[in-house]
């Protein structure tokens, strides 16, 4: 085979694997839509959507991002609990989020704000499973704000514990 066809065959397989690489890409860039009642939204400097410029998430979705389980006391309850739920790590890197902070939104409209660097630093998760049973709205759910109080004591303290928001159903990325 001749140079210049084996330019044209290189150039052509590089644009193929280029080609590949730009589909996969965008279909990891897709959400699907929830099949069941949507327990949170996700909104702001997010690039996965699945419409209305929004990520919506039913429990089935969040829990397919991976499960975290985090036992540690909180100032709510009576000694140590066992919470299960999504990384907010995972969560905004399967969402596309680049802010660098989030409004944490609760049912009643309460808000607050989070940097988006101690979920880099800390295992932090929004948790829907309180010692194995789901949250219910009259118990902090559907979805509670977790922090491993109980492995980092640098977490111990009232600022860290304003972080907590319960009764989640928002989370806006700035």
């Amino acid at each position: 085979m001749s140079i210049p066809r084996l330019a044209a065959r290189g150039l052509a397989l590089l644009a193929a694997a280029f080609t590949a690489l730009g589909l996969a890409v965008a279909s990891a860039q897709t959400l699907p839509p929830p099949a069941g009642t949507p327990i949170l939204d996700v909104t702001g400097r997010i690039a996965v959507t699945n419409g209305d410029a929004r990520a919506r998430f039913d429990l089935p979705m969040l829990e397919a991002i991976g499960v975290s389980r985090i036992s540690t006391s909180t100032a709510w309850t009576n000694g140590r609990q066992d919470f299960e739920g999504v990384s907010l790590k995972a969560l905004l890197e399967r969402v596309g989020a680049f802010g660098d902070r989030i409004e944490a939104v609760a049912l009643n409209d309460y808000k607050v704000e989070i940097p988006v660097a101690d979920f880099a630093r800390w295992p932090v998760i929004l948790a829907w499973r309180q010692n194995g049973q789901l949250m219910r709205v009259r118990d902090k759910g559907p979805l509670w704000i977790i922090y491993p109080q109980d492995d980092f004591p640098a977490l111990n303290n009232k600022e860290a514990q304003g972080k907590w928001a319960w009764q989640v159903k928002e989370i806006r990325v700035r």
